[in-house]
């Protein structure tokens, strides 16, 4: 997959921008890398567009700006040569999406029916737009019509706020969700951009959905681990079970049966998807230990942080 793709997919939301005036272009971008979203999909819906992504672009190498609502082939020259990264259209223009492609640039078509889903197919593209998504039947549209296509991936956007994005983030075909919620132009206009930081962040910890999972206590031996258990079940009115490296007490506690990763054990950190959470994590200098990592269904399910607080190594659990 194309790196540019594969990002967006990492980074899991996408802001789509609408700026009016050029100069508000630095701001906002700056307000989205404090919020930890550092991606902007900035639409040609405005005679700004061309120069807030060469501001965004020149000054902030950190952030991933691409152009959106792109109507014609000019407009891709416009916004590629002023340093866009990916190119959005609100529909399947055969004309705009073949000239990408041409250039070796990053697109994702809107599409909202089968047939233009089979139009992208047959370009090669694996990930487009379902736009406008709330518009064309929401989640149970898109679950029905990408059925039959089961290497597309999709980027919901039209009615995508922070009550329903999660909800679309937990189908496995949604590779991504853009929407302005975070960044609504009013909020750009009044120069509020310490709530678009606020916002931002928000989201993005809304779509990880960190949580503690449960502890994992180091013990000696076997039996140990079974006697310390079998006291947490008992004091709290747990269930214990026995697994084959160690016992639980209930879902909050895990006793090894032999000594494992961290000085004292182990700390599991519940989430929404754990590849996009350690590719998160990863952006704030965070390292894993690669051999840990525990696959279900092609998707990473669990993975050691290189990483102890108190003397237990923290790990990502699926949820």
């Amino acid at each position: 997959m194309d790196t540019i793709l594969q990002r967006i997919g990492e980074l899991g939301i996408v802001p789509v921008v609408k700026l009016d005036r050029a100069e508000d272009a630095l701001p906002l971008g700056k307000a989205l890398l404090e919020g930890e979203l550092p991606v902007a999909e900035v639409t040609f819906r405005t005679e700004a567009a061309e120069e807030s992504i060469r501001s965004l672009t020149e000054n902030l190498p950190d952030l991933l700006v691409g152009a959106g609502t792109v109507l014609t082939r000019e407009q891709v020259k416009q916004a590629v040569g002023a340093g866009a990264k990916f190119i959005v259209t609100p529909g399947f223009n055969p004309s705009v999406v073949d000239y990408c492609i041409e250039k070796g640039v990053p697109v994702t078509p809107g599409v909202n029916s089968p047939s233009q889903i089979e139009m992208a197919l047959e370009r090669g593209l694996s990930v487009v737009k379902f736009f406008p998504a709330e518009q064309s039947g929401g989640l149970s549209m898109l679950k029905a019509m990408s059925a039959p296509y089961g290497g597309v991936r999709f980027i919901p956007t039209g009615g995508i706020d922070g009550a329903n994005m999660v909800t679309y983030l937990s189908f496995p075909k949604v590779f991504a969700v853009g929407g302005s919620w975070m960044v609504k132009p009013e909020l750009v206009t009044e120069g509020k951009f310490s709530e678009i930081t606020r916002l931002a962040r928000e989201a993005v910890f809304r779509m990880h959905g960190f949580e503690l999972g449960h502890v994992g206590i180091n013990c000696p031996d076997e039996g140990d681990a079974r006697e310390n258990a079998s006291t947490a079940a008992s004091l709290f009115g747990m269930e214990l079970k026995d697994g084959s490296s160690s016992f639980f007490a209930g879902k909050a506690f895990e006793f090894m049966k032999t000594p494992y990763l961290g000085e004292k054990g182990h700390i599991a950190v519940l989430c929404n998807d754990v590849a996009r959470a350690a590719a998160f994590l990863k952006r704030k200098g965070v390292s894993f230990l690669p051999e840990t990592e525990r696959k279900k269904d092609g998707r990473t399910a669990a993975i050691y942080l290189d990483l102890s607080l108190g003397g237990f190594i923290l790990h990502l659990l699926q949820r």
